[in-house]
C-alpha cells in the first residue's frame, strides 16, 4: 500500500490565556521539534510514539511521511499555526498521487482559536482531498475529546490504553492493523457513545483502579478482523461542548458495533462514583509526607501545576509549604523559571544570591528568599523511564538549586517540561531514592518512573492552571446534561 503519514499534535487548555503559535510546534520540547519529509521516520524510530509504531508495523508498505509535530499543552492554537500546519499537509497529499490510505498520528484535544475541534476540522479537511474512497485511519490519545465529526471523517480510530501512555507506539501499531484488516474485509460498521460526566485526570490513571478496570474491558474486543473497541476518558481542561469520555466501536454490522459500544457505555457508567476520592491541601500533603516513617521516598504529586497538561510549572504554594514545615530532605521540580535559570548560570556553580522563584503565572507569587546553585546545564536530559526512552528533553539552560538554610533542592528550566522521570533529577546530580520527598509537577505520567522507588503517592491541589478539582473550574460550554462528579 502507498500510505500517506503525518502527526500534528496538541492537548490544549482552554484555561489558560497564553496562545500556542507556530514557533511551539517547531521547538523541542519533551519530544523532537518539527520533522519534515524522510525525517519523520528517521528521527522517530525506536521511540514510543504512535507514528513509530505504525512505520514499524507498516514497514512492508510504501510509507510517504510529511510532517510530524507536537507543542507543550497550553492555550488554544493559533489560526496561523493551524492553517500553516494543517495546509502543509493538505497541499502535500494533494500532490502525492495515488494513495491506497492516509495515518494520522493526533492527540484529539486540540482546540485553535476559530476551531473547537481542530482534529475534526483537519479531518474534514483532509477527506475533502483525498475523497472517500482512500482509508484515514488516525490514532487518538487517551485524553482525546471525541467528536462526532472526528468519528464519521475517519474509517478507524485506535486510542492509547495506559496512563502513564505506555503503550503509544502499540497504539500506531493496532492502527496499522486495523488498516490491514480494513483493506482485507472491508470497512466496518462503526457507532460512537458519549459519556455523561467527567473524569478529572489524577483519576484516569490506569495502573490500578477503575480506569484499568474499564481497559481491561475494551482489551477483550480486540478481535482478528475489524471488531475493534476504543475508549477515551477525556481532556477535562477543555472547556467545549465535547469534553469527556468516548467510546468508538467497529464490528461486522450495524448490530455488533452497537452491541460493543453499549457493553462498554453501561460499564462506564456503573463507574461513575468510583472515580470520586480526597485530594489534599498542600499544607496536608506536606503534613502526611512528614508523618510518614523512615524508608523509601514519599512522593507528593502538585497535580494542577502539570505543564504536560497546559500549566504553568511555576507555582511556590507547595514550595512554601515544605520550607514552613521544616521539610526534610526534599527535591522539587520542575520549576519554570527563565529568568532564575539565567541569573543561576550567569553567577555559576557555587553562588549565594537572592532569588526571586517561580510565581511569574497570576496563580502564585514568586518566593524570595537566598539559594545556591548546585549544578547547571544546558538542558538535553535523556530520558531512561519507560514512557519517553530513548527520547531527550529540552530543558534550555537549567539548574539545580538548594534553599539556603534548609534540605529542599530544587530544579529550575528555561522550558516548560512535565517531571515524570527520575532522569530529570538525576541529570543534575540529584538522586531521589536517596530523598525522602520528592515533590513533582505531574498528574498521572510521574507513576511509572517514580511510583516504583516510593513509599507512597501523595496528591496535592494546591492551586494552579490544570483544574483538577473540577466544581472549581469554570464552565461555561458543556454539552447539556453532563456531570462533574462531586470532590471530596
Amino acid at each position: 500500500m502507498r500510505i500517506a503519514i503525518a502527526g500534528f499534535q496538541h492537548e490544549t487548555n482552554t484555561f489558560v490565556a497564553t496562545p500556542t503559535g507556530l514557533s511551539d510546534f517547531e521547538r523541542a520540547d519533551s519530544w523532537p521539534a518539527l520533522l519534515t519529509g524522510q525525517e519523520v521516520l528517521k528521527t522517530t524510530q525506536g521511540m514510543n510514539l504512535p507514528i513509530a509504531g505504525f512505520a514499524q508495523a507498516a514497514a512492508s508498505e510504501d510509507l510517504l511521511p510529511i510532517l510530524w509535530c507536537s507543542a507543550e499543552p497550553g492555550g488554544k492554537v493559533t489560526d496561523h499555526a493551524f492553517e500553516t500546519l494543517a495546509a502543509q499537509i493538505t497541499t502535500t497529499l494533494a500532490k502525492l498521487g495515488q494513495l491506497d490510505a492516509v495515518y494520522l498520528d493526533l492527540h484529539g484535544a486540540m482546540v485553535s482559536q476559530s476551531h473547537d475541534d481542530g482534529e475534526g476540522e483537519l479531518l474534514e479537511r483532509i477527506r475533502s482531498v483525498i475523497g472517500p474512497d482512500i482509508l484515514l485511519i488516525a490514532s487518538l490519545d487517551l485524553h482525546a475529546n471525541i467528536s462526532q465529526k472526528m468519528v464519521d471523517q475517519s474509517d478507524a480510530l485506535t486510542i492509547f490504553r495506559t496512563y502513564p501512555h505506555l503503550d503509544m507506539a502499540d497504539t500506531g501499531a493496532r492502527a496499522y492493523r486495523m488498516l490491514a484488516a480494513i483493506r482485507s474485509h472491508g470497512r466496518p460498521q462503526k457507532t460512537w457513545r458519549q459519556g455523561d460526566y467527567l473524569i478529572p485526570l489524577h483519576k484516569q490513571q490506569t495502573i490500578a483502579g477503575p480506569a484499568k478496570a474499564l481497559y481491561d474491558a475494551v482489551g477483550k474486543f480486540d478481535g482478528s478482523d475489524t471488531r475493534l473497541a476504543e475508549l477515551a476518558l477525556g481532556f477535562t481542561a477543555a472547556d467545549i461542548r465535547d469534553v469527556g469520555p468516548s467510546i468508538v466501536a467497529y464490528g461486522k454490522n450495524s448490530t455488533d458495533a452497537n452491541t460493543i459500544a453499549d457493553a462498554l457505555l453501561d460499564r462506564l457508567n456503573r463507574a461513575e462514583r468510583d472515580f470520586d476520592g480526597p485530594l489534599l491541601s498542600a499544607a496536608e500533603a506536606v503534613r502526611k509526607a512528614r508523618l510518614a516513617p523512615n524508608g523509601r521516598p514519599i512522593v507528593i504529586a502538585d497535580i494542577q501545576d502539570n505543564p504536560g497538561a497546559g500549566a504553568s510549572s511555576d507555582t511556590t504554594w507547595l514550595l512554601k509549604e515544605l520550607l514552613r514545615q521544616d521539610a526534610p530532605p526534599t527535591l522539587l521540580g520542575l520549576i519554570h523559571d527563565p529568568s532564575l535559570a539565567a541569573k543561576a548560570h550567569q553567577l555559576g556553580t557555587g553562588a549565594l544570591f537572592d532569588a526571586s522563584i517561580g510565581g511569574k503565572s497570576p496563580d502564585s507569587s514568586p518566593l524570595r528568599t537566598q539559594v545556591k546553585v548546585l549544578h547547571l546545564s544546558d538542558g538535553l536530559c535523556t530520558y531512561t523511564g519507560e514512557m519517553y526512552r530513548g527520547g531527550i528533553a529540552t530543558l534550555g539552560p537549567s539548574a539545580a538549586l538548594q534553599v539556603v538554610g534548609t534540605e529542599v533542592q530544587i530544579v529550575v528550566t528555561s522550558i516548560r517540561n512535565q517531571c515524570l522521570d527520575l532522569a530529570q533529577f538525576r541529570h543534575f546530580d540529584l538522586e531521589p531514592e536517596h530523598a525522602s520527598v520528592i515533590c513533582v509537577k505531574s498528574t498521572a505520567h510521574f507513576r511509572a518512573d517514580f511510583e516504583p522507588i516510593a513509599q507512597e503517592v501523595i496528591l496535592c491541589a494546591a492551586p494552579g492552571q490544570f483544574p483538577c478539582r473540577l466544581s472549581s473550574a469554570h464552565y461555561t460550554n458543556l454539552r447539556p446534561g453532563v456531570r462533574i462528579i462531586p470532590d471530596r
